[in-house]
C-alpha cells in the first residue's frame, strides 16, 4: 500500500521511545510518503534531529523561532501541508498541552493550527498513564477528534511492568495507512467476510479440514476496512494475525459460522453471525473453504 503524494507529520516528544520513531520515518519514506518531523527540545536528548533529517530529507524543526530563511510562517505552512499528524511518543506533558490548547513550542503550535486528522500514541510510566488527570486529558483529545492509539503493556524502561509502552512501529504505520491511504468511499457500509478453513469433527479426536490459509479473506477485510467500511471478519482456525479495524469473530465449524450460539468459540467473542449480517442488508463476501454439504448450507442461508 503506497502513500505517494501524502505528507505525514511526525511529532516526537521527550520519551525514551523517541528512538523508535526513526524506524517509523524510514518505513513511511519507503511507502512513498513525504515525511516531516517536529521534535520537542526534550526529545533531542534521546535522539538527534540529524537522524530524522537524514532519513526524511527535510530539516527537523525544534525551535519555533529558528531562522531558516523561509519567507513563510513555518508552523502554519507545516500545518497546511500535513495530511495526517502522528504524535509519538506522546508524553503526559505534551498530551496535557494539546488537550488544553497550550502552544508554547513548535510541535504544540502546529498541532493547534492543523485541521488534518491527528493521531496520538501515549508512552510513559504506568502510574503517569493511569493517573486520572492523564486519562481525562486523553478523553478530552478524543472529544476534540483526536485518535488515541492505545499503549501496549510490558516491561518499561524504568523496569516497571504495565501499560505505557509505545506500540510497535508497524502498528503506528497501520493507523496512518488506515487514516489517509485510501478514500473512505465505503464509509457506512457493513461488510461481512468469511475466511480460512472449517474443522468438522468426526469424533472427539479427529476432524475433517482443508489447507485454506485465510489469506485472501484477510486481505479483502483489510482493504475494505481501509476504505472505511464496518467490517466483520468471520474466520476459521488460521495462523494469521487479526486484521486491525475489523470485528474479529473466530469460529471452528460451518454451523458456528451460521449461528455462533451453536458453539463456544465465536459466542465468547461476538454475537455476530453470517445470517445476522446478511439479514441486515449488508455486503457478504465469502472466501471460506468448507466441505460440499456445508457450502450448500451456506449458499441457502
Amino acid at each position: 500500500m503506497e502513500l505517494n503524494g501524502k505528507c505525514v507529520l511526525l511529532g516526537v516528544s521527550g520519551g525514551i521511545a523517541a528512538y523508535k520513531m526513526a524506524n517509523v520515518a524510514s518505513a513511511l519514506r519507503k511507502l512513498g510518503a513525504d515525511v516531516e518531523v517536529i521534535m520537542t527540545k526534550n526529545a533531542t536528548q534521546f535522539i538527534t534531529p540529524l537522524t530524522f533529517e537524514t532519513l526524511t530529507g527535510h530539516k527537523c524543526m525544534v525551535d519555533t523561532f529558528d531562522r531558516d530563511f523561509k519567507f513563510e510562517a513555518t508552523h502554519i505552512s507545516l500545518a497546511k501541508k500535513a495530511d495526517v499528524i502522528l504524535v509519538a511518543p506522546a508524553t503526559a506533558n505534551v498530551i496535557a498541552k494539546m488537550a488544553h490548547g497550550i502552544a508554547d513550542d513548535m510541535l504544540t503550535t502546529v498541532v493547534l493550527a492543523a485541521k488534518c486528522p491527528k493521531l496520538v500514541a501515549p508512552a510513559m510510566n504506568t502510574g503517569m498513564l493511569e493517573n486520572p488527570i492523564t486519562q481525562d486529558n486523553l478523553a478530552t483529545l478524543e472529544r476534540y477528534g483526536f485518535t488515541v492509539i492505545p499503549s501496549e503493556s510490558g516491561v518499561l524502561a524504568c523496569k516497571d511492568v504495565g501499560s505505557g509502552r509505545l506500540p510497535k512501529e508497524e502498528v503506528l504505520i497501520e493507523h496512518i495507512l488506515h487514516t489517509i491511504a485510501r478514500p473512505k468511499d465505503l464509509a457506512g457500509v457493513r461488510i461481512a467476510v468469511t475466511a480460512g478453513p472449517t474443522q468438522e469433527a468426526l469424533d472427539p479426536v479427529r476432524y475433517l479440514t482443508n489447507h485454506s490459509t485465510g489469506k485472501m479473506g484477510y486481505a479483502v477485510a483489510r482493504a475494505a476496512a481501509m476504505r472505511g467500511a464496518d467490517v466483520t471478519l468471520i474466520h476459521g482456525p488460521t495462523a494469521l494475525q487479526p486484521v486491525r479495524f475489523t470485528e474479529d469473530v473466530p469460529i471452528t465449524t460451518a454451523q458456528q459460522m451460521h449461528s455462533p450460539e451453536q458453539g463456544t468459540s465465536a459466542k465468547t467473542t461476538s454475537n455476530t453471525s453470517v445470517k445476522e449480517v446478511k439479514s441486515a442488508g449488508s455486503l457478504f463476501v465469502t472466501t471460506t473453504s468448507a466441505f460440499p454439504h456445508f457450502i450448500k448450507f451456506s449458499a441457502n442461508t
